[in-house]
C-alpha cells in the first residue's frame, strides 16, 4: 500500500512509541531462510476476526462509547479463544 510508506504516518506511529514493520517502496522481497508471510498478513487476519462479531462490522451503537466497548468485548473474547486453542 502506498498509504503505509508515508513520512506523517511514520512520524505518527514513532511518537506513540510504536516499532514500524513498513516495507518501503521498491523494496526488494525477503529472500533466503526467511520465506514467511508477509507481517501485514497479523492485521489483515485480525480485522478478519472483528468482523464475525455483526454489532461491529455493522455498528448497531449510536454512541461511541458502547461502540468501543464492544469492540473491546470482542478483542477480549478473541485473545482468549488465541490463548485456549
Amino acid at each position: 500500500d502506498k498509504g503505509y510508506d508515508f513520512k506523517d504516518t511514520e512520524k505518527l506511529i514513532r511518537r506513540r512509541n510504536i516499532r514500524p514493520h513498513i516495507r518501503r517502496r521498491g523494496e526488494k522481497p525477503l529472500i533466503g531462510k526467511y520465506k514467511g508471510k508477509p507481517r501485514r498478513w497479523v492485521v489483515e487476519r485480525t480485522n478478519s476476526w472483528h468482523n464475525r462479531f455483526r454489532a461491529i462490522l455493522i455498528r448497531w451503537e449510536r454512541k461511541s462509547e458502547n461502540y468501543m466497548a464492544s469492540l473491546y468485548l470482542a478483542s477480549t473474547i478473541i485473545v482468549f479463544n488465541f490463548f485456549n486453542r
